[in-house]
This record gives structure tokens, sequence and C-alpha cells, in this order.
């Protein structure tokens, strides 16, 4: 009703006809807003809540998948491969759940250098596991 009225005030003026002519114009607008809000709707997509007990998907997730790669010894063998300071991220982050603000405050590091060594640790266990996939016979 409000977007009918703000179109309708501004043109006041021009309208003709006395009182049967404002209504028809007041109803002509509003009758366009509600079409173009019916047309807004229709592009819209619904959203629904999501409910797991519905989901029928048999994908595996990305944690399956790693762990069906590759053994819990092999895992350990990769962060060994890492400096402290990585695994010790990697640690805090990954495994303890922590933000990074968290794990920052644990280690005594700013954030920045917190997201810094995580990010080179986990580039660094992609290159060391891509490698060892390269020479696995």
């Amino acid at each position: 009703m409000q977007e009918v009225f703000l179109s309708v005030l501004p043109r006041l003026d021009s309208v003709h006809g006395g009182e049967t002519g404002l209504r028809t114009f007041i109803f002509s607008v509003a009758h366009a807003r509600m079409v173009d809000d019916h047309r807004r709707q229709t592009r819209t997509p619904a959203k629904l809540p999501f409910e797991p007990e519905l989901d029928q998907r048999e994908d595996s997730s990305a944690e399956a998948e790693a762990l069906e790669r590759i053994s819990p010894q092999e895992v350990l063998g990769l962060l060994d491969a890492l400096p402290q300071d990585q695994r010790e991220v990697l640690a805090l982050r990954l495994v303890g759940g922590l933000t990074l603000e968290q794990a920052a405050d644990a280690m005594g590091k700013s954030e920045g250098a917190v997201k810094q060594l995580q990010r080179r640790a986990l580039l660094k266990l992609r290159e060391l596991a891509e490698v060892k996939d390269y020479l696995k016979p």
C-alpha cells in the first residue's frame, strides 16, 4: 500500500476526472504493483528448511573419502614432515576446533601469523600427499 501511495502522490496534479478518475488511477497503480509483486515472487525460489532425515544423497563426506585413501599412520607420517609450529596450528585449529583468535592466543602469535602458518601447513600437506601418491606403486 505504501508503494501505491508513494507512486500516486507525486502525480495527483495530473489526475483528471474528479473522484472517479482518482479512484481509477489509484486502482490501476495498485494493480500494477500487485502484478509486479507476483512476478517477483515467481522468480524467487522457495526457501525450504533442511531436513537431514529426508536427505537421501549417497555421496560420502570429504572426511570419509580422506580416511579411505590414507591410513592414520600415513597421516602421522605426513604431519611429522611439517615444522612444529605448523603441526601445532593444525592441531589447534582442525583437531581442537579453536577459532583463529583462540589459536593465536594459545600460540602467542598474531591472528595473521596463525592464518599464514595454517595456509602454509595445508599447502605443504597437499604437496606431500601428491608426491606420496605419485610414488605409490
